[in-house]
């Protein structure tokens, strides 16, 4: 039986008055323990996650225990961990979103031997606060009275340590019960874990980072900051248009001096500014954080500033603060943060003689990031010495307005710097991308398929699903070495003469059950990451390479969209959603299914399944192939031309094929050649997005996931329009439709490299496409701009992309709800399911980021030993695509890299060219008119770069000990880099593949020098379902949702 209680609320308005509220709070008798020693399970409905049965004690953590040592509490080897509900309250109201969000994760992970036990619902364990108790003594005294009651309710059969800070505590409570000790958390590292070597050396660290904290104020009274302002200030300041709330955004090259607040919220809606906010300076910024949500005070006008618009070495070059800047924009100042978005670190040790000159103290250290953002963190330890050759792990822990710099504290080790491995692990950190194993209880939840006990297809599910097998062709096609087939085809004549197009896409969420480990270790991963060398799956390989994908000759389980279209217009009569059974006939690569479009059989014998034919059957299966190729091509260009007539973007991406070997590592990488099967393909999936959006919207208006993409801001075409004005070309960027057309018609037949360098701007004008709940948007706000479709989502890769299984659960809904049949997918609400879109669309972004960045550190690996004035591989022709006050940035097509050339250098000489084109360095200056740059000496030679003009750039390699390495450019002649277009192609295939080739194999020496046995790598990456090397479904859709991340970010002014 339920017991009421009252719950009073203290709360202060706006306006600076306290007002009193009283909230209902119930009792229960019974709340789940999670305990395998419980007498009554049934009736705490133990469901779910239980405690290990195999441990001496419990643990549980007073609420400062939880929110100073989460990350010792994260280790493995700590089990049988209780977190009570109010230390987990205490985290959340005290420590912020992205703390509270880790801890939820750690209760949800099956890795993690730990649970929650909601104290405050259970009546005997439930204890009000007295009059005059401060909310910290209550805290600790409800979270002890709570291990009372759960010591007596496993019967007094688990000894349970308390750890607490609390030394009151520990004197008053330490031997009040038998069986429930209570004790610090050092001396419980001390006792019952001396070995844990990792936890002591955490543990010391996070100790001696409070130990400097506590000293650094009580010694410090000079302020480097303003403190900041009440919280009850700042609401009150954003609510009446004083102040502004927006994210803080660091400009990576002027970390020092620049960064920007993008709107948010209310102050976004209301604000009368279309800009973002300029904050100029650290002492602006205020201790804020790149990422953090923080609150902005509008300076007066006459003190407002404009962005500089020369090109920047890094964050450090004052020289460019003589630059002219732009036009000055709204500039403020940080007066408060709302949120501190805090992460963990990678960050590099000084050198020894940097050591010394910090000063006397050589314990308190100041850290290099990894990140330009972030600012230099200063950390207590003794292995300054030890660890300056290592890329390391730190957090922050305060930043106090006495000192210039947040302080932190040491975590862990990643690895040497330069090592292939350590600048991965660097990279997977610094987006917050987590890649550990899948657990036992993950992988117990997973189907078995095995030689002795293979998989077959269910007697129940046939009864419940429409079977293909023998009425469909079915068949896919996929890049070359793909293992993960999400999606097949099918096309053929019905009886009215009207064709049925099928698109079928593997059931995924018949082996991912809602709320299952499996299902959320995909939701917190969200997606497959792929980086240059290998991938990180979202599923466990027993899923993306065997039962969910869609392989020929075997059975497999799809959700099916299948269209009847009229014979000869194509137009769609009507469409069925459901569950199907198929058998893709076909597993062709692209190359292939184009061959035999284009009625090349030879390709035939290449094909596994016409191997054992006899002539006759070989015959009338190849005609019956070819025919629906043609047809699905044909039905594409249809389904394309009405999206074009609607305004759907054709725009710029680089695209490369990864070709695997037989052991799965990558052997060779090669660009991408366009072909019209990709088209057809992708068109293909368009549709079934399109549709099963429509249909997910009508049957959930309010709680749909669809993707939205907004149109851009005109004032980001500018620069597109500059820079076709320059070659003659007008853009006409109203809507998609005239900016599709005008891309269309800006070909310059001499130059094909200026279309595409115009399509790749217009690319960077947008903004990405969103992941939404339709209950969050007025239905307006639904249009994709870059598709041309007014409904949009992803339901086409289910292995690789979390929001596709939600995509799946709604349609299965929805054809449920059609049927009047009891809808078994228990959804999301419209808030819980923005909250999830949130996390897969911040999820998305670390990939692209993830992906982008190691594909750079390749680059840089591969150009790094190269000789720069003999190996004619670093010498190359560049087009120039934007000019700034100090130089330029050059587009290269043979590699698809974009980057800056500077034509003045650190020692204020510019460039000059000779006769011979040959360019060298002089006393001179610089002039830049809209469209070019004329360099002049001071001898009376001048020389002039206009856009889209063709330059010969030598590539070189510009090497940081604390931050990523960077591709650099330098002109070397004015003129064209003369290379016979007839080997451009082989030459740059060649290039690609070397530059993979050549890494991984330095890579590999370097291991077997330090006798690093490489096959038990690869032994690890199968038994941890990780496999490495890209095989995927990334085509034209990806380009056309404009995910597109370019290079040339890295010189964003």
């Amino acid at each position: 039986m339920l017991q009421k209680r009252e719950k009073v609320l203290l709360l202060r308005t706006f306006q600076g008055r306290t007002l009193r509220i009283v909230r209902e709070h119930y009792l229960r008798p019974c709340v789940p323990c999670h305990s395998p020693l419980c007498p009554q399970p049934a009736a705490c409905r133990n469901d779910g996650k239980l405690l290990s049965s195999d441990v001496t004690h419990y643990v549980i953590p007073d609420w400062k225990v939880v929110q100073d040592y989460l990350e010792i509490l994260e280790f493995p080897e700590l089990k049988g961990i209780i977190f009570m509900q109010t230390a987990c309250q205490a985290v959340q109201h005290q420590r912020g979103r992205r703390q509270y969000n880790k801890l939820r994760n750690l209760l949800k992970d099956a890795r993690h031997d730990c649970i929650l036990f909601a104290n405050e619902f259970q009546q005997h364990c439930y204890l009000p606060r007295e009059r005059g108790e401060s909310v910290e003594k209550w805290q600790t005294r409800s979270i002890y009275s709570a291990a009372v009651w759960y010591y007596h309710h496993c019967q007094d059969g688990m000894p349970i340590v308390m750890v607490t800070e609390d030394e009151e505590a520990i004197q008053q409570y330490g031997s009040e019960t038998e069986g429930v000790f209570v004790i610090s958390f050092k001396d419980y590292l001390d006792n019952f874990w001396p070995d844990l070597k990792a936890a002591h050396e955490l543990c010391e660290s996070i100790l001696q980072s409070r130990r400097e904290r506590e000293n650094e104020s009580q010694e410090s009274h000079g302020k480097e900051y303003p403190e900041h302002l009440p919280l009850e200030v700042l609401e009150a300041g954003i609510k009446s248009g004083r102040y502004i709330q927006g994210i803080l955004n660091v400009n990576k090259h002027r970390a020092q001096i620049e960064a920007f607040v993008r709107l948010q919220g209310a102050s976004s809606k209301d604000s009368d500014l279309v800009s973002d906010i300029l904050i100029h300076g650290m002492k602006a910024r205020n201790r804020s954080i790149h990422g953090d949500v923080v609150v902005v005070e509008l300076l007066p006008k006459n003190e407002w500033r404009g962005r500089t618009i020369a090109l920047c070495e890094n964050d450090s070059d004052d020289k460019a603060l003589g630059e002219s800047p732009s036009e000055p924009m709204p500039t403020g100042r940080v007066v408060g943060i709302l949120q501190k978005n805090w992460r963990d670190y990678v960050v590099t040790f000084p050198s020894k003689e940097e050591v010394q000159s910090q000063g006397k103290n050589a314990q308190k250290i100041l850290v290099t990031p990894w990140d330009y953002r972030i600012p230099k963190i200063r950390i207590s330890t003794q292995q300054a010495e030890a660890l300056q050759d290592f890329r390391v792990v730190v957090r922050i822990d305060s930043w106090e307005s006495t000192s210039l710099y947040p302080n932190g504290h040491f975590v862990r080790v990643l690895g040497r710097i330069g090592d292939l491995e350590g600048e991965i692990a660097t990279i997977l950190v610094e987006n917050s991308i987590s890649v550990v194993p899948f657990s036992e209880a993950q992988m117990c939840e997973m189907p078995v398929n095995t030689p002795e006990n293979p998989w077959k297809v269910s007697p129940e599910e046939e009864q419940e699903r429409k079977d293909l097998r023998h009425t469909h062709l079915v068949f896919s096609i996929d890049p070359k070495g793909c293992e993960d087939v999400d999606d097949t085809l099918s096309v053929r004549t019905l009886k009215n003469g009207n064709l049925e197009l099928g698109v079928h896409i593997a059931d995924v969420t018949h082996f991912v059950a809602l709320n299952s480990y499996i299902d959320i270790e995909a939701r917190t991963r969200a997606t497959t990451y792929y980086l240059a060398d290998r991938r990180y799956d979202m599923l466990p390989s027993i899923l993306s390479a065997d039962l969910c994908s869609l392989l020929g000759g075997v059975d497999r389980y799809a959700v099916s969209v299948m269209w009847e279209l009229d014979k000869t217009s194509y137009e769609i009569k009507k469409v069925w959603y459901g569950r199907t059974i198929i058998r893709s006939a076909y597993k062709l690569c692209y190359e292939a299914a184009q061959e035999l479009l284009d009625g090349n059989f030879g390709v035939v014998d290449d094909i596994p399944e016409f191997k054992n034919l006899d002539e006759k059957s070989r015959q009338g299966q190849l005609e019956e192939l070819v025919w629906a190729i043609g047809k699905l091509t044909d039905i594409a260009r249809h389904v394309r031309a009405k999206r074009d007539r609607c305004g759907a973007l054709e725009l710029e991406g680089v695209e490369v094929r990864v070709q695997l070997d037989e052991k799965k590592n990558i052997h060779d990488l090669i660009p991408k050649q366009p072909l019209e099967v990709h088209e057809t393909v992708a068109e293909c999936m368009i549709l079934a997005n399109h549709w099963v959006a429509k249909k997910i919207w009508e049957s959930f208006p309010h709680q749909a996931l669809l993707r939205q993409h907004p149109p851009p801001h005109q004032e980001f075409f500018s620069e597109l329009r500059e820079c076709a004005k320059a070659k003659g070309f007008f853009i006409d960027t109203r809507s998609n439709k005239t900016l599709a057309d005008s891309l269309d018609n800006a070909n310059d037949p001499s130059d094909p490299i200026v279309n595409r360098l115009l399509r790749s701007m217009a690319t960077q004008a947008m903004s990405n496409a969103l992941y939404f709940s339709t209950g969050s948007c007025a239905e307006e706000e639904f249009h994709h701009y870059g598709l041309a479709l007014d409904k949009y989502t992803h339901f086409t890769s289910p292995i690789r992309r979390y929001s596709d299984i939600i995509v799946h659960r709604l349609l299965m809904a929805a054809i449920s709800k059609d049927k009047k049949m009891e809808t078994k997918e228990n959804l999301l609400s419209n808030k819980d399911l923005e909250e999830l879109c949130r996390h897969i669309n911040n999820r998305n972004r670390a990939a692209q980021h993830s992906q982008k960045q190691s594909t750079e550190l390749f680059q840089c690996m591969y150009f790094k030993d190269k000789d720069l004035e003999t190996d004619e591989r670093c010498i190359s022709d560049g087009v120039i695509y934007s000019i700034r006050t100090n130089g330029v940035l050059v587009f290269i097509p043979r590699f698809g890299i974009k980057g800056a050339a500077y034509l003045k250098n650190k020692d204020g000489l510019v460039i000059s060219c000779g006769p011979d084109s040959h360019c060298e360095w002089k006393p001179g200056s610089l002039q830049r008119f809209q469209n070019k740059i004329t360099s002049t000496t001071t001898g009376g030679e001048s020389v002039t770069f206009r856009l889209f003009d063709h330059v010969t750039v030598r590539i070189f390699v510009q090497a940081s000990r604390c931050h990523s390495d960077t591709i650099r450019l330098e002109i070397i002649s004015s003129k064209p880099y003369m290379t016979p277009n007839t080997e451009l192609f082989h030459q740059n295939s060649l290039l690609k593949s070397d530059l993979v080739k050549e890494v991984t194999r330095s890579v590999e020496e370097a291991q077997l020098a330090q006798e690093v046995k490489v096959n038990l790598i690869q032994e690890e990456y199968q038994e941890y379902c990780q496999t490495k090397g890209r095989s995927l479904y990334t085509l034209l859709e990806e380009i056309r949702d404009l995910a597109l991340l370019d290079v040339s970010n890295n010189y964003t002014i």
